[in-house]
């Protein structure tokens, strides 16, 4: 007599499908993340020392705005 032993179940394979969707998920908010840090700095780097004195920053501040958001 054969027996067929299955120890894996259907719900592994989703498994492997939701590991790839976060991955993917990581991957595009990473890429946004590094998007909305390159948009600020351009603007801020755009404004005058004037302009970001008035919002009291300086020239050198704006990598550490960008960073820390």
């Amino acid at each position: 007599m054969a027996v067929y032993d299955n120890t894996r179940t259907q719900y592994q394979a989703g498994g492997v499908a939701s590991r790839i969707s976060n991955m993917l998920a990581s991957v595009i908010g990473a890429a946004a993340t590094w998007n909305d840090a390159r948009v600020t700095r351009n603007a801020l780097s755009r404004l005058s020392d004037r302009e970001l004195e008035d919002i009291g920053l300086s020239r050198g501040d704006i990598d550490f705005v960008v960073v820390k958001r």
